[in-house]
């Protein structure tokens, strides 16, 4: 298997095909994937600007989706690939968040440490409504320095 390069909208394709609990990301600042040796796309990563507004501060970065057909070590690689693409565009740090559920093993072996747990919780609010399309039971955060 091997690391290459995936547009967006491909990625989404494969993220509103293939992921347990999210749709498609409205933005990125680049994915990957991992392919076989016919070219079939066993998993992807889209990475783009954190969604919490105080981790937007120019040096971090996010994997907003991460999801794999099962392979074995695929999201090992993606985690990793993404490190070291977001390292090459001066990226300082980069974070992802998985459920309270998911034992992380993968974030583990792509040199990630966990950093903090959320308790989860809707986002709407009575002076800004907003309807939870994700998950929201607790969630860990993991990041690794880049």
């Amino acid at each position: 298997v091997r690391i290459r390069p995936i547009s967006l909208r491909e990625a989404n394709e494969w993220v509103a095909t293939n992921h347990r609990h999210h749709g498609p990301s409205t933005g990125h600042k680049f994915s990957i994937s991992v392919r076989d040796e016919a070219d079939v796309i066993l998993g992807v990563a889209i990475v783009g600007r954190p969604v919490a507004r105080h981790l937007d501060d120019g040096g971090t970065c996010e994997v907003l989706r991460l999801c794999t057909d099962g392979t074995p070590n695929a999201c090992s690689m993606l985690y990793g690939a993404a490190a070291r693409a977001a390292k090459a565009m001066g990226y300082d740090r980069i974070i992802t968040y998985i459920l309270g559920s998911e034992s992380g093993g993968s974030l583990k072996a792509s040199g990630y440490v966990l950093e903090a747990e959320s308790k989860g919780g809707s986002w709407d609010r009575s002076a800004r409504a907003r309807t939870d399309s994700h998950p929201t039971c607790p969630k860990t955060r993991w990041g690794r320095r880049l």
